[in-house]
């Protein structure tokens, strides 16, 4: 790991912290946060480990399901900071919650000094996403210290209090039981919501033709299931091919439609809900017991497999 000796190069190497510039587009994907949630989360943000096959990476990070950090919408400007166009959380959404994102870098506990450079680096100007890729142990570094949308309950108290309490556009030091982190709050919004949805309150829905126009319908299953059993107006990706899917997820869909998905009996498809909602989608039903329950309960002419 670079140390506080090291900081002093990077100061004065303009072309070094360029090249170290973190660039992210709102159809990028950031799976450093969607597999191991845990370690300066709480246990109750623990994936499924089915998502681990798209990518190796552990993280500190949280998941609300699918991957918490997400991708963020927005863009980066010149100077390297994100531009939002989420609303400010204010008194609504469910009794004023709110979700926050939040950028960081991370160094050892016994790495305080050079902690202390690092924060003064950035008062003079210097990203602290170009510095989490050069001196964070966290596996976010590889996204500039980007975590993505987190909501109360997800961290440890230390990390959630320093967090929620931060002003926006402000960096903020703390102490977990990982070591220290520089944090900075870039953008906050009103809680996301997701919602399961029954088979036959889906099959309702279905017979008004206005519906499929005004939502959007996701099937996750793998083409040789949709073979078997299918419903009219759902786009198909399948899971096993999330990562070529994923990064265009925020351009090929719009995150203020209300957005179904379906699967075989609602587990994929409640994984996948929890994390479009990190990638900014408002509002996610889950079709409760997927398409086997659509078929026995709602539309028998659907056949099972």
């Amino acid at each position: 790991m670079l140390r506080a000796s090291n900081l002093q190069s990077l100061k004065q190497s303009p072309t070094l912290l360029s090249s170290l510039r973190f660039s992210v587009i709102s159809s990028s994907l950031n799976l450093s946060s969607v597999v191991n949630p845990p370690k300066f989360f709480s246990s109750s943000s623990r994936l499924i480990s089915f998502v681990r096959p798209f990518s190796s990476i552990s993280s500190p990070y949280p998941s609300r399901a699918i991957g918490c950090s997400s991708v963020m919408s927005g863009y980066w400007s010149r100077k390297g900071r994100a531009s939002f166009s989420a609303e400010s959380s204010g008194n609504g959404g469910g009794g004023g919650d709110r979700e926050i994102l939040v950028q960081h870098l991370l160094v050892k506990e016994g790495d305080l000094d050079l902690l202390v450079e690092l924060q003064k680096t950035i008062a003079k100007g210097v990203d602290l996403s170009d510095l989490a890729i050069e001196f964070s142990i966290c596996p976010s570094k590889e996204k500039g210290g980007v975590l993505g949308w987190v909501r109360k309950g997800q961290m440890v108290p230390e990390f959630e209090e320093a967090a929620f309490n931060a002003p926006l556009n402000t960096i903020v030091r703390c102490k977990t039981k990982f070591g220290w982190h520089l944090l900075e709050v870039l953008s906050e919004r009103e809680e996301s919501l997701l919602y399961n949805i029954e088979s036959e309150e889906l099959h309702l829905k279905l017979q008004d033709p206005s519906f499929i126009e005004e939502v959007q319908l996701i099937d996750v299953r793998e083409p040789e299931e949709v073979a078997q059993a299918s419903l009219p107006g759902f786009q198909v990706l399948p899971l096993r091919q999330f990562g070529n899917w994923a990064p265009e997820i925020t351009s090929k869909f719009d995150t203020e439609k209300d957005t179904y998905v379906l699967c075989h009996h609602g587990v994929r498809s409640l994984q996948v809900s929890k994390w479009l909602q990190t990638q900014g989608f408002r509002r996610v039903y889950n079709v409760s017991g997927g398409i086997h329950a659509y078929s026995v309960k709602a539309d028998t002419s659907i056949p099972t497999y």
